[in-house]
């Protein structure tokens, strides 16, 4: 059976037209993606078969961290569509870096917190990142330092303060994802904060906060008070 078309839907239900009038967050998942894919397969409509994708993938969150090489052999993606889906996701990044260039981001450490979540939930092994800030706590660089197993990741804290010193920084805050998931701070997490924190005290530097990313928010470990 052919379902109905996407423009034989009553207006104010049709994905762009409920973007249009309503904003992105009124639509679902699949609506979203539909956004996307602008047709579906075969006797489909875009909604059909922006669910169907959803329901193989499991989810919107798994179809975003696939590489691209792999998105475009999805049915009803191709290499355009992902092309076009992995570049809406950089344009996300970089909105957010520049949100945080124009903020105090010790003002506003959730947008700080929301920016590391999105540079590292996508990671399938540990990975500890850095962001360098100025006298004025704006962001000078974000780099991913160390990278480890999926059960943990090595770190200097001798590499974050010589870094830092390259580059001019007066405070850093740093963060690294559990793949796992979870957003329980571990007993190693405590004392890497520690040690990275008395290294950057010996020469007058700042850590504003030590971030974990898993599901959900980002925990805070300055506001439990390790910082």
């Amino acid at each position: 059976m052919v379902l109905m078309k996407i423009n034989e839907w009553p207006a104010d239900e049709r994905p762009r037209e409920k973007l249009t009038l309503r904003g992105p967050s009124a639509l679902s998942d699949a609506e979203l993606l539909a956004v996307f894919l602008g047709s579906g397969l075969r006797g489909q409509n875009a909604v059909t078969t922006a669910m169907q994708i959803l329901q193989n993938v499991g989810g919107l969150r798994h179809l975003l961290e696939m590489p691209l090489d792999a998105l475009a052999t999805l049915p009803g993606i191709g290499m355009a569509r992902a092309c076009l889906i992995h570049a809406s996701l950089e344009v996300g990044q970089r909105y957010m870096h520049s949100e945080l260039v124009r903020s105090d981001v010790l003002r506003n450490p959730a947008m700080a917190g929301r920016y590391f979540k999105q540079r590292l939930r996508s990671n399938k092994h540990e990975v500890f990142a850095v962001l360098f800030l100025d006298t004025r706590h704006r962001p000078i660089m974000f780099e991913e330092m160390f990278r480890g197993t999926i059960d943990g990741s090595e770190v200097h804290p001798r590499e974050v303060v010589r870094r830092a010193l390259q580059l001019n920084a007066s405070a850093v805050m740093v963060g690294h994802n559990h793949p796992s998931g979870s957003r329980e701070p571990s007993v190693a997490d405590r004392a890497v904060t520690k040690k990275l924190k008395a290294a950057l005290e010996l020469v007058d530097l700042r850590l504003l906060d030590h971030f974990i990313i898993g599901d959900g928010d980002p925990v805070s470990l300055a506001r439990m008070g390790w910082c």
